[in-house]
Parts: structure tokens; C-alpha cells; sequence
């Protein structure tokens, strides 16, 4: 089956500090051809990260750039790897372009209606490959013009999910690749944030240890740090339909991702090698 959009990839606005915060799975925009093939539970595209820019609402203060999909997860999954690779083998995972949703139902109204190579290549070149070359090329800018970097991978999902774990995810879940994409001194101090959160429970490296865009753009080494944050949708919003943004439940939480925020960017404008 053939592919097309007039959607643009992403949208992105530039900052002044060196921190680049990137929304993958934000995105709702499914082409008109395509979202027809899907089942009528997937239309409403369930498993999207809702609402992340307005929690993060305060990027542009802190000075941040932000990057931010425009295309649904189910149309392809930025945060995975091209080559198809499994980011938590022997685990349920969905993949580069998902045939299933979260709660492990056909995205498809038929199989005749899932992607071919064709497909996944045209969806690859037209949203996957911008979305990464404008990250690699935001990050080397930040680089030369700070010397150092911090990508922050802003993630959330729904607090049950017995596909992918049991009982319900603690509400802070940060990734660093088991300590590959960042410095541990940077990761621990975001830990010792999110477990002060009064009414919030948080965790490093547990269920999620960071995707495909943490683990590729995190070098530590090279004073570029990546850190991913998936945070439970309980934590400030409505978990099913509608889908609703919750401002009162979502100001509990806002200022510990602030806070998280401002650590980061004092630990590489201050601690760069």
C-alpha cells in the first residue's frame, strides 16, 4: 500500500540554554487513507502521550528548545529503532510501525490492511528520518554553542498496563540506559527530585530505561546527556475517553518536573567536562 501525508514531520521551536526536550509520541495526526484501514477504537488513537506540551508548559521559560511530533505512534513509533530491534527483549513491546495497541488488540481493521515494506519505508522516510535529523542536528548546535547538551525524552502512559507490567507503574519513571546516556551524578540527583515528590512514587532504570532516542543520542563522554521521563497519565490527566488535561491534578505534579528541569540544565551548564 502506498503512503502520503501533508502533515509536517514535527514542530520545533528553538532556545536560548542547552537543553532540547523531545515529545515523540505526542502526535494524533493519522492521514485520511490510512486512519479508513483502522479499527474504530484505534481512530481515537488511545495510546498517544496526551497533553505533554501543555504539562510541559513552562519549556520556554527554562529556555528550552522543544521538539514536537505531529504524527500518531501508530502511524510509525519514533522512538524505536529502524532496524526493528526490541527495546526490552524476551518483554511485550510494540513496534516501528505497530499492527497491535497497548491493550493488544489489532490496530487493523483486516491484515490486508497492515503496512508492507513499501509502506513502512514511505512512512520512514517521511516522518522517522526528519524527526532524528533534526534532533542530531539541534543537539550538535546546542553542543558547539554551549559545549554541552541535555536531551530530555518526555514520555507518558497509562498507570495500568498488564501488557507491559504488573499492578500499577510508579508515577516517575526515569531512563538512562542503566547509566549509558547520562552521568550517574546527573541521573541521581533526579532521582533524589522525583522521590521527594510528596504524593508521587518514582523509580531509575525500572520498566522503562529509556527508548531508541535515549539510548541512540545519550554520550555522556562527549558532555551530550539523555534522560527519558515517563510519567503516569493518572498523574494529570484522564486516563480514558476523553482524554481530558486535568489542571487542578496536573499543578500537583508540574513543579517537580520544573524542578527536575532546572537541576538538569545547572548540572550541565555548571558540571560540563
Amino acid at each position: 500500500m502506498s503512503f502520503s501525508t501533508t502533515e509536517p514531520p514535527f514542530r520545533f521551536r528553538a532556545g536560548t540554554r542547552p537543553l532540547l526536550i523531545s515529545m515523540p509520541h505526542v502526535g494524533t495526526h493519522v492521514p485520511p487513507a490510512l486512519l479508513e484501514r483502522l479499527t474504530d477504537k484505534a481512530r481515537h488513537v488511545p495510546d498517544t502521550d496526551w497533553h505533554l506540551e501543555r504539562l510541559y508548559d513552562f519549556a520556554d521559560e527554562l529556555g528550552a528548545s522543544v521538539l514536537i511530533a505531529t504524527h500518531s505512534r501508530y502511524v510509525i513509533d519514533l522512538n524505536r529503532s529502524l532496524d526493528g530491534a526490541s527495546l526490552y527483549p524476551g518483554q511485550s513491546v510494540t513496534g516501528l510501525c505497530p499492527i497491535d495497541t497497548f491493550d493488544d488488540t489489532p490496530l487493523y481493521r483486516s491484515r490486508a490492511n497492515e503496512p508492507d515494506a513499501a509502506e513502512i519505508a514511505a512512512r520512514r522516510n517521511a516522518i522517522w528520518q526528519p524527526y532524528h535529523a533534526k534532533l542530531a542536528e539541534e543537539l550538535a548546535r546546542l553542543k558547539s554553542t554551549h559545549g554541552t547538551a541535555l536531551l530530555w525524552d518526555a514520555h507518558s502512559i497509562r498507570s495500568v498496563l498488564p501488557r507491559f507490567f504488573d499492578g500499577k507503574l510508579p508515577d516517575l519513571n526515569l531512563g538512562t540506559d542503566n547509566g549509558s546516556s547520562c552521568d550517574d551524578a546527573l541521573a541521581q540527583r533526579l532521582l533524589d527530585i522525583a522521590r521527594e515528590a510528596h504524593g508521587y512514587t518514582a523509580v531509575l532504570n525500572g520498566r522503562f530505561k529509556g527508548g531508541h532516542i535515549t539510548r541512540h543520542f545519550g554520550q555522556p563522554s562527549l558532555d551530550i546527556h539523555a534522560v527519558q521521563l515517563e510519567i503516569t497519565q493518572c498523574s494529570y490527566m484522564q486516563e480514558h475517553l476523553p482524554f481530558n488535561y486535568l489542571p487542578a491534578v496536573a499543578a500537583g505534579v508540574q513543579p517537580h518536573l520544573r524542578r527536575m528541569l532546572e537541576a538538569a540544565l545547572d548540572f550541565v551548564e555548571t558540571c560540563r567536562g
